[in-house]
């Protein structure tokens, strides 16, 4: 067991008025299963880098372990899949890797295939094996379930579990459960290191939240109560004062001036006594609430349309690539007011048959129909498109530009990115960018493509209270268990041809 101290670090990109990190200090122990969490742009991804020693920093950070990033850029495709595990981990021995490769569920095809046929899940598993293989590293996973479907989010979480040493960084809580035993979160004003899954993170992190508010609420009644005791006992002390001098109500002098200016002093003493007391509440006020993780409230408006219309209908599709029929017999029909989950295996056609429902020229055979005037919105599940101004892509898309922006601004997006080029933001931003702008078109069916990819936890739960406040018609690809079971008023199961 050993350390890695991390001690009064402070960072921030040149050119930018704020620090992502400011005098942050924690430990964490190398045996550890760390989940890594907090909202997009809050500094994951850099703080990974820091440990990487890729960019200067002020403060130290000291360890005894080497650091190994996922995912492992391979540089040559055409090596395979057992060459790279040996490019990654030279001093593993043969039994080892097969050890891995049994716990990762991986083929043994796969190591002797080229790395660049392997799917999405068979490279995230032969890298994953190699770098658990190297030995005294402490792995750094940088959102490794990303293009996984459901079974391969679980499989790995299997492994992962099995394991130690490593610090995850997901916005999957169902994953993040299965697989941690610490949470790493970076909140608006710190970094906390808490014990247990995000759950158990997230109910305490709820409890102390609502602590706050009811302090807080308690807090303002008091400052209100010592305001008012402040001002009528200085006004007690001033009258008091002012009686040393003429004559009272009845015409007779006043009393003793000395006994009069001493009770004038103690009424004044017990006014500053108030309003210290008073200053100490406002205080405390001021330090609630500063890591409260706001949820505001999403709204999406779609095209009225009566329940149970039916909007479109696929019957008997089958989806080719190459002359390979991919999937087959694909039958079901979207109705007004649903909300349809696809699922599947990876490269089963998911993404194709929401593309046949746009009209994309997708070799098939079989029917796809729609409404008359259907008006369809969509979330791709790729952002690379994405570049140039936010104004003009919100101008392209037709977007109303105010509303356009107090969204993303509700999705915690900061206001000093809205003058960057869209190339240049996070996986997170541009994908915020993209449900914003489905967000703000009307529509009578939403299409989203894996619409959560890299998006943070807490947008995640305003995109699930939305959809069920609002209930807009949904047909959606999603790999997010917990997002599925809340969202999902119908599962359709596209299964491999």
């Amino acid at each position: 067991m050993s350390m890695i101290d991390v001690s009064d670090l402070t960072f921030g990109y040149e050119g930018s008025p704020e620090l992502i990190f400011d005098h942050v200090s924690f430990q964490i122990d190398t045996s550890w299963k760390l989940g890594f969490t907090g909202r997009n742009g809050r500094g994951k991804t850099t703080f990974l880098r820091l440990l990487q020693g890729k960019y200067p920093y002020s403060g130290t950070i000291s360890a005894s372990v080497a650091f190994e990033y996922f995912p492992y850029e391979v540089a040559d495709l055409s090596r395979t899949g057992l060459e790279v595990v040996r490019e990654i981990a030279p001093e593993a021995e043969d039994w080892e890797i097969q050890r891995e490769r049994g716990l990762r569920d991986l083929a043994e095809e796969a190591l002797e295939q080229p790395f660049s046929v392997l799917s999405h899940g068979e490279r995230t598993k032969v890298l994953l094996a190699a770098m658990f293989l190297k030995e005294n590293a402490f792995l750094l996973i940088d959102e490794p379930t990303n293009h996984l479907d459901l079974e391969g989010r679980r499989k790995l979480g299997g492994y992962l579990a099995r394991k130690r040493g490593f610090l995850l960084v997901s916005h999957d809580r169902a994953f993040l459960d299965q697989c941690v035993d610490h949470i790493l979160a970076i909140n608006r004003t710190h970094i906390e290191v808490q014990r247990g899954n995000f759950s158990s993170w997230w109910e305490n992190r709820q409890r102390q939240d609502a602590f706050e508010l009811a302090r807080q609420e308690k807090l303002q009644r008091d400052i209100g109560r010592l305001t008012e005791s402040a001002r009528r006992a200085s006004g007690w002390s001033d009258r008091t004062e002012k009686s040393k001098f003429g004559v009272d109500k009845t015409g007779a002098k006043a009393a003793d001036r000395g006994f009069v200016g001493h009770k004038a002093a103690k009424l004044m003493q017990r006014s500053k006594s108030i309003q210290r007391r008073r200053e100490e509440a406002v205080e405390e006020k001021r330090q609630l609430l500063r890591d409260l993780e706001r949820q505001e409230t999403l709204a999406v408006s779609p095209l009225p349309c009566r329940a149970g219309t039916r909007l479109a209908e696929f019957r008997n599709v089958a989806v080719c690539y190459d002359g390979r029929t991919v999937c087959e017999d694909v039958t079901f029909e979207v109705l007004a007011g649903e909300r349809i989950a696809l699922e599947g295996g990876n490269g089963c056609g998911k993404s194709s048959l929401l593309k046949l429902l746009l009209g994309e020229n997708i070799p098939h055979s079989g029917t796809v129909e729609t409404m008359s005037g259907l008006v369809i919105s969509y979330v791709s599940q790729s952002t690379d498109h994405l570049r140039g101004s936010l104004t003009d892509f919100a101008r392209d898309q037709g977007l109303d530009g105010s509303r356009f922006r107090t969204i993303l601004r509700k999705l915690d997006f900061p206001r000093e990115q809205f003058e960057r080029d869209l190339a240049d933001y996070s996986s997170g931003q541009k994908k915020k960018v993209l449900l914003a702008a489905s967000l703000c078109t009307q529509a009578h069916l939403y299409v989203w493509d894996e619409p959560l990819n890299f998006i943070d936890v807490i947008s995640r739960m305003q995109v699930e209270d939305l959809l069920l406040a609002c209930r807009p018609t949904l047909l959606f690809v999603e790999h997010d268990a917990r997002f599925c079971e809340e969202i999902a008023t119908q599962r359709v199961r596209i299964r491999r041809a």
